[in-house]
């Protein structure tokens, strides 16, 4: 249990989330960087390919981002052929968003890698590690 009077605890706690974070993302980030893109667009296939066929909007709400922060990473992917908009049959408004073949085969190589890192550190750390880490992560969620 981390004392919250022992702020090098603390401290070193957030370290190894800054630094963890950062192995996390440093091999999707190189996948990306070859391609010309970056977290951003990892963060929307990833979106996308959960919930294939999201609005635009359900996109934004997940996201917790204007549309001027989604227009320009988006708009490169429908241009990489990674993603398509398809107007709704039943409202000509609303865009939902899939991706394509390549994108699915994008997401899958960067998200699989980050499984892979994870699986590998919850069984280093041992059973119930990813139910506990899950538990923090969720924690950290809520307004405090």
């Amino acid at each position: 249990m981390v004392d919250l009077s022992d702020q090098a605890e603390l401290r070193r706690s957030i370290e190894l989330f800054y630094f963890g974070y950062r192995a996390f993302t440093v091999r999707p980030d190189r996948v990306l960087e070859r391609r010309g893109l970056g977290r951003a667009h990892h963060r929307i296939l990833y979106f996308i390919g959960r919930d294939p066929g999201t609005p635009v909007s359900g996109l934004l709400r997940t996201l917790e981002i204007s549309k001027q922060a989604l227009n320009a990473p988006l708009r490169q992917l429908v241009a990489m052929k990674l993603v398509v908009s398809e107007t709704a049959t039943y409202d000509q408004r609303i865009k939902l968003l899939n991706l394509t073949q390549a994108g699915r085969a994008l997401e899958a190589q960067l998200t699989g890698a980050q499984m892979k890192h994870l699986a590998d550190a919850f069984r280093a750390v041992g059973r119930d590690a990813g139910g506990h880490w899950r538990a923090v992560m969720a924690a950290l969620l809520s307004e405090p």
